[in-house]
């Protein structure tokens, strides 16, 4: 079955409530949309919201890539023949891991639907449900124990708290979250590199009763080499995310055993195929998988859902990105049903075009 047409556009997706973090207030976000269409009529969606500051890609450079002249090379082309596609793409495009997941996602929901089953079938499920956590910006104590009373009443059983400021009233946050909501909620902490060494010590030191589950990194990638003096079981609970872009710096984030765990992001990595390479890398090396997102569509969310449950070593959603979106552009995807994730197990990626 041939690839007939391809279509690029752009959609700036509001956000329902604006959130801070360490590096910026957010209040809504530009997604690029690319279609695939086959010859018997199948739409496939992938979708791109890169992060500049991340991987030096803005979503304006992307959608510029989705109309290039290389776009037109996937025409008449076997979407049977979906990956070697998918690693040619990565190939032209090197330095655009948005561009790519574009092309990824759209090329696997098409192949799916082509054959009638989950792409996450394709694969080879690893899980039934996982628990996602929802996530709260760089508020007052007042404003987050609000927030995640909010969340409670939904069913969200895990919490994933913004920090980076300060260490000192981060740390007064988790407290007054766990006496207020005591076993309640798991509570994962992402401080979006805003610490340095002697600030991650000290909100170590003052949380070490709290149960925190997990801290993403902490430490700018530039200097997250000091995590190497932290304990080996300290090391195991924290996340590489800004470190952790593809495959090759996998491999030399592994080497150094500094992270427990890596923070997946399909716009960091370029879709499910690189996804899967670091994902490779790291089971042998008894890395465990946290699979993360910016604020997205459902399209990319999804798509990443499925990589994460073909992967059996999976240990961890924060799956987030497109509850809080006023907008999108397909509907289906995932269910959450008590705070827990899970695909709807329909075609492809289960998307309906809207």
């Amino acid at each position: 079955m041939k690839i007939k047409s391809l279509k690029a556009y752009k959609k700036n997706l509001a956000l329902q409530k604006p959130y801070t973090i360490a590096r910026e207030t957010i209040t809504d976000v530009e997604n690029v949309f690319f279609e695939v269409e086959l010859e018997n009529g199948i739409k496939g969606i992938g979708a791109a919201n890169p992060a500049p500051e991340v991987v030096g890609e803005t979503p304006d450079q992307a959608f510029q890539n989705l109309q290039s002249d290389f776009i037109e090379y996937l025409v008449g082309k076997d979407i049977r023949q979906f990956l070697h596609l998918i690693y040619t793409a990565k190939d032209h495009f090197k330095n655009f891991p948005g561009t790519q997941a574009a092309i990824d996602i759209a090329l696997h929901d098409a192949f799916g639907k082509f054959l009638g089953i989950p792409i996450v079938n394709f694969y080879g499920r690893h899980h039934r449900k996982l628990l996602t956590s929802v996530t709260i910006g760089i508020k007052d104590v007042k404003e987050t124990i609000e927030e995640a009373n909010g969340y409670r009443k939904k069913g969200f059983k895990v919490m994933k708290v913004k920090t980076g400021l300060d260490a000192e009233s981060d740390a007064e946050r988790i407290i007054k979250l766990r006496e207020k909501f005591r076993s309640d909620f798991i509570i994962r902490v992402d401080a979006n590199t805003g610490y340095d060494l002697i600030q991650l010590k000290l909100f170590l030191d003052k949380t070490k009763n709290e149960n925190v589950e997990l801290i993403e990194q902490p430490l700018k990638p530039a200097i997250d080499e000091g995590l190497q003096g932290l304990p080996k079981e300290v090391r195991k609970k924290i996340a590489a995310d800004e470190s952790l872009k593809n495959a090759q710096s996998a491999l030399k984030l592994s080497q150094k055993n500094l992270y427990g765990i890596f923070n997946i992001k399909l716009m960091k990595c370029g879709g499910i195929a690189g996804a899967h390479a670091i994902a490779t890398i790291a089971k042998p090396a008894n890395i465990d998988l946290f699979w993360g997102c910016n604020d997205e569509s459902i399209v990319s969310i999804t798509a990443a859902l499925h990589a994460a449950f073909s992967c059996p070593h999976t240990k961890y959603l924060d799956l987030d990105g497109s509850l809080d979106l006023a907008e999108d552009v397909v509907s289906g995807g995932f269910v959450i049903e008590d705070g827990y994730m899970f695909p709807n197990d329909k075609p492809g990626l289960g998307l309906e075009i809207l």
